[in-house]
């Protein structure tokens, strides 16, 4: 039996599923806070109780602190688990939750400031040993002391909020003609966005692939449950995970993985986290981002390869108990891909595919189907688009993708658009089998997918 007896999740969607489910397993009772758009969502059907935080607008729901604190102590909860996205990432709403005597599901809140302030988090990766971008260090000045740090790091560079995360708060400027302007403009953004002005410059891989070490901590031992590769991204948002990072030297490995426990030992690391990189092929090495200081959507594919369940670990961990695995007993076992499906309009620039699924039959039970809904259920407007992640655990990496495309092709949703036929053609594509692929691929390549979208994919 867990310590933690009654849990409020402070999500919806598929991630609040996969709590909701793990926690039953384990004896949990759940609570699920959710708006009133989603009071009948298959999350809210599962859970034990239901707490309307709010109306449909996330601002006055899903990021009200107030309504979510106030549904975890009305509803005797003892611990509130974030998710991602939202409020998972919020020093400040964890802070409240202990101090209201709850457990926090997450590292501490000094732990989430310190990675959520990317510039700090830099500064921090460095101490620990973990390789960084070349780029600015502390605080900006203006104008031309500004240009003469750009023109020390090169260009083309990236200007990145502090405050930023998740592939937002960021602006590609080429050359030194486009820098001040660009500079005053990314900290206006940043401090609209984010609530901090401040930024910081990384000089910019023309090439990249996206790289991250998956850690786990209990305050005091920190092991690694790998590597993943999330370089198909569309609008820096990942489509297409996969587990391990495949064609990455071993030494590269053995230093991100290495580095990423150090990072997160001296950071007293709780929880489930994840240091990001990015890799250049033609220079064989591979440079800090970020860490994300929650479990990530792409976690299936860690699991896949590993057998653990880095859900039942977090809640072990915030409620008290000592990681139990070593990093010896961390074993890696084939090849894991994941396809993120989105209801969205290929066809007409990904816009979103709102509507009720009049149709929805999933793959055989050798597919792992994290998802949302059930047929009949509603794609509200006001949320993130995606329907379900299908995950796919091949003895090798070919396997892997001959099981996705198996497992795409057995997928039928109808009544909204899907993303299903783009993750078709990518997985067809050369360059994705050969690993030429990059994070902006998908952005340099129109013709992938325009060519395949007139497809019947269950032909």
């Amino acid at each position: 039996m867990s310590p933690i007896r009654r849990l409020l999740i402070a999500n919806r969607g598929e991630i609040a599923v996969r709590i909701i489910r793990t926690a039953q397993e384990m004896g949990i009772s759940t609570v699920v806070a959710v708006s009133e758009a989603d009071a009948k969502s298959l999350a809210a059907r599962l859970a034990d109780a239901v707490a309307i935080t709010g109306p449909a607008p996330a601002t006055a729901s899903y990021l009200n602190q107030d309504a979510v604190l106030s549904a975890a102590l009305e509803h005797h909860c003892d611990a509130v688990h974030p998710g991602y996205g939202f409020l998972s990432e919020n020093a400040g709403f964890a802070r409240r939750v202990q101090d209201a005597g709850l457990v926090w599901v997450g590292p501490s809140p000094e732990a989430i400031e310190l990675m959520g302030d990317k510039a700090r988090a830099r500064e921090a990766a460095q101490a620990a040993g973990v390789p960084v971008l070349p780029g600015s260090r502390g605080q900006l000045a203006h104008d031309g002391d500004s240009l003469a740090v750009a023109r020390s790091i090169g260009f083309p560079l990236l200007i990145k909020a502090a405050g930023g995360g998740g592939g937002r708060g960021i602006r590609h400027v080429a050359d030194e003609e486009q820098f001040l302007e660009s500079l005053d403009l990314a900290r206006g953004e940043a401090a609209v966005n984010f609530g901090n002005p401040e930024v910081y410059l990384e000089r910019f891989v023309v090439r990249a692939r996206h790289v991250e070490v998956q850690i786990l901590g209990d305050g005091e031992n920190v092991i690694h449950l790998g590597d993943r590769d999330c370089s198909l991204q569309r609008r820096s948002q990942k489509v297409v995970e996969e587990a391990p990072a495949p064609d990455i030297p071993d030494h590269v490995r053995a230093r991100m993985r290495e580095s990423s426990v150090e990072l997160a030992h001296q950071c007293h690391y709780s929880g489930a986290g994840t240091v990001e990189f990015l890799y250049d092929s033609e220079r064989e090495e591979a440079s800090f981002i970020e860490m994300n200081t929650r479990l990530q959507v792409e976690h299936p594919v860690t699991e896949a390869i590993t057998g653990i369940d880095l859900v039942r670990q977090q809640l072990q961990i915030a409620g008290g108990e000592p990681l139990t695995l070593a990093q010896d007993d961390i074993d890696f076992a084939g090849h894991a891909i994941e396809c993120r499906i989105n209801a969205e309009d290929p066809q007409r620039s990904f816009f979103p595919s709102p509507g009720t699924i009049s149709r929805l039959d999933w793959p055989d039970h050798s597919v792992r189907v994290d998802a949302g809904v059930e047929q009949g259920d509603v794609i509200a407007p006001f949320y993130d688009s995606m329907i379900a992640k299908l995950t796919v655990h091949g003895t090798d990496r070919d396997d892997a993708i001959a099981l996705m495309e198996k497992a795409l092709r057995a997928t039928r949703v109808e009544g909204v658009k899907t993303t299903i036929p783009v993750h078709l053609a990518l997985l067809a594509s050369p360059e994705f089998a050969a690993i030429r692929h990059d994070t902006r691929f998908i952005e340099r390549t129109p013709t992938l997918t325009e060519a395949t979208l007139k497809e019947d994919i269950h032909g």
